[in-house]
């Protein structure tokens, strides 16, 4: 029997619900989809062989079951449940079920985690009965969630959110429907994954996919994201792109087919650990280094250097790169000059979670020209 969205829906909302009181709502999606990720891997891939996912012995949801109402439950999550899976699959970190502040003490925290658990053992919740393979049922809540944590947390919660309509338009105008299986998709800053997922769906095949996020918990959701998406081989690293890109060849970046990004908007720390004036990449040296307080072209041109000479690009920037002045200015004079822009697609204000400033597309085409090579060689 297929597994009914309105189902899922429900339980992860009682999960919320659960957890109220203890924690502000952007912290919510820590716990439930956590809950929701060991759930989901337990049911597909516990007790089979040569599984993408790895469930070491003893770490399956039905060993969380086990702990329920023990007077050391979160503990036992902690050292049993989280840190099996995480060193056997190299997650990033995942929600401290231990936790006083959010969780709280003695039978509070008791009662707290073993009424979670309960929510999840819901008999249709049983995802080993889902309907098929390339049924994205778990990935649609996945976003589902995401979305309203991002709306109710009232924080700015872009980093680890891109709304799914901006999403498909980058996919769509990106025009990697002609990918092949050795296509290579980079974000630079991938939040939770959900802008690097969406370009990956468009392709119509799998498409090697690759990010790196700054946010540890960010990371670690971005991780567990592209399992539930059954993309179990993206590689996902945690880290601040600009200061430590973790994907290099040698002393040089590392080139993709495409690249994709929805960057903090006018990031006023880019700089922190960043070798401005001597960047070991050479992202500044040909278009110039942007203003210390106003991050947005950094970037913008990492994601050009992090481009194969035929690759395309597109970047989600606030609306004012297109007319700020002086550093700016003589950056986006050249990038035109070079011919790399191929367009730019006005967005309206308040589509944003956390900010109602407009932004806008740039779309990239980097072609294979001499200028190119003088540029970047």
């Amino acid at each position: 029997m297929a597994l009914k969205k309105s189902e899922l829906y429900s339980s992860l909302w009682q999960s919320c619900d659960e957890l109220r009181g203890g924690m502000d709502a952007s912290q919510y999606k820590d716990y439930v989809l956590a809950m929701l990720f060991i759930k989901y891997v337990s049911d597909k891939y516990a007790g089979l062989p040569f599984a993408p996912i790895k469930i070491p012995e003893g770490a399956s949801f039905k060993d969380m079951v086990a702990l329920k109402s023990k007077p050391d439950i979160g503990d036992q999550i902690n050292k049993h449940i989280i840190a099996p899976l995480k060193e056997a699959n190299k997650l990033a970190e995942m929600a401290d079920f231990n936790s006083t502040d959010k969780l709280g003490d003695g039978k509070e925290k008791i009662d707290r985690l073993t009424n979670l658990i309960t929510i999840f053992e819901n008999p249709a919740l049983d995802f080993s009965k889902n309907r098929a393979e390339g049924d994205d049922i778990l990935g649609d809540a996945y976003e589902y969630l995401m979305r309203h944590f991002a709306t109710e947390s009232g924080k700015s919660k872009g980093q680890f959110y891109t709304p799914s309509e901006v999403s498909r338009v980058i996919a769509k105008i990106l025009a990697i429907s002609n990918a092949t299986s050795d296509t290579t998709v980079y974000d630079p800053t991938c939040g939770s994954g959900s802008l690097l997922l969406k370009v990956g769906d468009e392709a119509g095949v799998k498409v090697s996919l690759y990010g790196q996020e700054k946010d540890v918990a960010t990371a670690g959701l971005a991780q567990m994201n592209m399992i539930l998406h059954d993309n179990p081989t993206a590689q996902i690293f945690q880290g601040n792109t600009l200061a430590d890109p973790k994907f290099k060849n040698d002393n040089d970046l590392l080139a993709f087919d495409y690249v994709v990004a929805n960057p903090p908007f006018s990031d006023k720390r880019w700089n922190n650990g960043v070798q401005v004036d001597n960047d070991p990449f050479g992202r500044f040296d040909t278009f110039g280094a942007p203003p210390a307080k106003q991050g947005d072209y950094a970037y913008l041109l990492h994601i050009i250097r992090s481009l194969k000479s035929t690759g395309r690009g597109a970047c989600i920037l606030p609306h004012g790169v297109l007319f700020r002045g002086n550093a700016e200015a003589d950056i986006r004079r050249k990038l035109i000059r070079k011919g790399y822009i191929q367009g730019i697609i006005g967005l309206p204000a308040n589509l944003f979670y956390g900010t109602g400033i407009p932004a806008c597309i740039i779309a990239f085409l980097i072609k294979a020209t001499r200028q190119f090579v003088k540029a970047f060689l």
